[in-house]
């Protein structure tokens, strides 16, 4: 008679459906990513040419004006909620407490009023903003 060997219970644990399965998830958000957009469409008005902001260690804070003249935050929590200038400018005093190096940036739309830019300028100053940058987009124009 033969003997039968007894099989030992192997203590592994299979990882190859655990990386296909993260594979799929990186691939997955991967593709989405570039579809998320943050912020409210503005129509910026466009310069020739225009100094650009050093962000490379933190994000700055993009404080928005839609053509309607409602203002908005990119921080916070609902960067897309219409807001005072005055609650604008209490949210991005806050960060600045907690990060005093965040650059501050105006996003103002090209048909809203140069008072409106002004305003939210005055009230971010106030808050204690020590610099505010102009948002544009560059200008594809003849240079003729």
């Amino acid at each position: 008679m033969y003997q039968r060997k007894k099989r030992r219970p192997v203590g592994e644990i299979n990882v190859v459906p655990y990386i296909d399965v993260m594979l799929v998830l990186l691939i997955i958000f991967m593709a989405t990513a570039p579809l998320i957009t943050h912020g409210v469409k503005v129509d910026l008005p466009k310069m020739e040419e225009s100094d650009s902001v050093d962000t490379k260690d933190t994000p700055p804070i993009i404080a928005s004006i839609d053509a309607e003249g409602k203002y908005y935050v990119s921080i916070g929590t609902d960067p897309e909620a219409p807001m005072e200038a005055l609650d604008v400018a209490a949210v991005i005093k806050l960060q600045l407490q907690k990060n005093p190096d965040t650059p501050v940036m105006i996003k103002g739309s090209g048909r809203v009023s140069y008072q409106e830019v002004l305003l939210l300028m005055d009230f971010l100053k106030n808050a204690g903003v020590p610099s505010v940058g102009l948002m544009t987009e560059s200008f594809e124009g003849n240079k003729g």
